[in-house]
């Protein structure tokens, strides 16, 4: 019985692949490489979120406190070898 089932559902599956195939045309073709692809898909903006994405007024100023804390560090003249740490556990 199992068997019959997955048989009758594979032309369904099938069919459903072949429409999506249609629906959405490779990123990748012969005449261009996927990174023109993705920066055509960035310049045109029509992969883009229709929500404009904002901050709040909170979120902008922690934002800025950030910034502006993180020029309070002072920047040494030069880094020893010994000054960034290790890699071994």
């Amino acid at each position: 019985m199992p068997i019959r089932f997955l048989a009758g559902l594979l032309p369904i599956f099938a069919a459903g692949m072949l429409h999506a195939a249609e629906e959405y045309p490779p990123l990748l073709n012969n005449s261009e490489s996927q990174t023109q692809k993705w920066l055509q898909l960035q310049r045109e903006g029509t992969a883009a979120s229709p929500q404009v994405q904002s901050a709040t007024a909170a979120e902008r100023e922690r934002a800025m406190q950030r910034l502006l804390d993180s020029f309070t560090h002072p920047i040494p003249d030069y880094f020893g070898e010994d000054d960034g740490g290790s890699l071994e556990r």
